[in-house]
């Protein structure tokens, strides 16, 4: 059995909503200092829907393959609902992750909540914190 998917490979040879948004509503960016991926995602937010979203990452394949599956997960999805995305969907998205990679999953999933965490706080929103940061916190104990 091959190691990655059909779906990581065609997300990691042709990524989709690459770039950057000028003026983004909102910022994430995170990495992990044990593997070196960054994933930096732009949020673009009309009527609290994610208008427009694009993804920097600096990674492996399946740093790479993550962060666009998320994006595409979430694009067009009220900010509600962008929240609820895990790791764990977005590798089922791709048809799986090796054990090894599960934490790509990981890091987009924290990208998107920063970057909507990020738009709540320059935009003046009040949010419920634990909807953020802490479920990020939670899925890091998870993982290491």
């Amino acid at each position: 059995m091959a190691l990655y998917s059909e779906k990581v490979m065609d997300h990691f040879k042709n990524p989709r909503n690459v770039g950057i948004i000028e003026n983004a509503d909102g910022v994430g960016e995170v990495g992990n200092a044990k593997c070196g991926d960054i994933m930096k995602i732009y949020i673009k937010v009309e009527n609290d829907i994610i208008a427009d979203v694009k993804f920097e990452t600096f990674g492996c394949g399946s740093a790479i393959a993550s962060s666009s599956m998320a994006t595409e997960m979430i694009k067009g999805k009220p900010l509600s609902e962008a929240l609820t995305l895990t790791n764990k969907a977005v590798a089922e998205a791709l048809d799986g992750l090796p054990a090894h990679k599960l934490h790509c999953s990981v890091l987009a999933e924290e990208a998107i909540r920063n970057a909507i965490e990020n738009y709540y706080e320059t935009h003046g929103i009040p949010y419920e914190k634990s909807e953020c940061s802490e479920c990020a916190k939670e899925h890091d104990h998870d993982h290491e």
